[in-house]
């Protein structure tokens, strides 16, 4: 069960998709890339400043396809989406006190996609602080500690949410002491999302149900990206060029959060284009030759962009 209903054209058009995709790039293999499209037919219940009541919103279920959408990937800075929301749920809820250290981070989180920034986050969310290795007893209330944003997301029992894992800092070199320890010898304790739980992340953001339609405004301004062309050449770590964005035409509007490392390369969308319907478009994709290539996502996005249009 998921949050969308599954849509034979849909399906049959992401297939197609997929296979352009494989021919232009036969390196890609099958079982390296992981795609979850969602499509809002009018009346639109998104992008609409919070006019609907969660209530309302859900009963609505959207169309849409997937392919590999519940497969467990690591997410690199993607995952920064979640510990966007949670910042939001815990100023809601008084858990944390606003600052302007606060404000001025989870902005750099999501706007720059900054590690350091994220890492105060996480400090901030959880109580916990990095540093040297604790012993056994600390350690498990550190560790107890900093699974609370798992908690709170497994709280909202989503199907989608069932077999994520988000409760680790994002890296430029790696963890260290209690961090390394924390994600366990082989790893095992990395961040985890799919697809499909991205996709009804940011279903509800663009919803305007996500904490309230408030704060589900001020996540997607921080969301939004530029795709006029002497704003990506100013800021080169633009999270459009070799991304999504890069394949839509320039009079396209996205909101959107990516993600990249030597292994992946992924990103999640909301996308409006004059005269076509608005679409969430969530592409991962894993291996160190995939990620170093800037054109698998653009041609992606590209051809699901062309598919719209017809």
């Amino acid at each position: 069960m998921t949050f969308f209903t599954a849509d034979a054209t849909l399906e049959q058009t992401l297939k197609s998709v997929l296979e352009q995709t494989w021919t232009a790039f036969p390196a890609l293999a099958q079982n390296q890339v992981a795609i979850t499209w969602i499509v809002y037919d009018s009346p639109y219940i998104v992008n609409t400043g919070g006019a609907l009541s969660p209530e309302a919103f859900w009963q609505n279920q959207p169309r849409g396809a997937s392919y590999r959408g519940v497969e467990r990937i690591y997410p690199a800075s993607v995952v920064k989406l979640f510990y966007l929301i949670a910042v939001h749920e815990w100023l809601e809820q008084g858990m944390i006190s606003p600052s302007s250290e606060l404000e001025r981070a989870t902005r750099d989180m999501i706007v720059d996609s900054s590690n350091d920034a994220t890492g105060l986050v996480v400090d901030i969310l959880t109580g916990t602080t990095s540093g040297p290795e604790l012993p056994t007893g600390p350690f498990q209330t550190w560790q107890q500690q900093r699974n609370i944003v798992n908690r709170y997301f497994q709280a909202l029992q989503w199907p989608e949410l069932a077999t994520v894992n988000i409760n680790q800092k994002t890296w430029c070199d790696g963890p260290y002491g209690r961090e390394r320890d924390f994600l366990g010898a082989l790893y095992e304790n990395r961040n985890m999302l799919t697809t499909n739980a991205v996709a009804r992340l940011l279903h509800s953001i663009v919803g305007g149900v996500s904490v309230t339609a408030v704060r589900s405004q001020a996540m997607m301004a921080l969301m939004q990206r530029s795709l006029l062309p002497e704003d990506l050449a100013a800021d080169p770590e633009n999270q459009v060029k070799g991304f999504l964005g890069e394949g839509l035409p320039q009079a396209a509007k996205l909101w959107s959060k990516a993600g990249l490392t030597s292994q992946v390369r992924h990103d999640a969308a909301y996308i409006e284009i004059p005269n076509v319907k608005p679409y969430l478009l969530i592409v991962f994709t894993e291996g160190k030759a995939h990620s170093n290539n800037e054109a698998i996502l653009p041609f992606i996005s590209q051809t699901v962009c062309q598919a719209m249009m017809l």
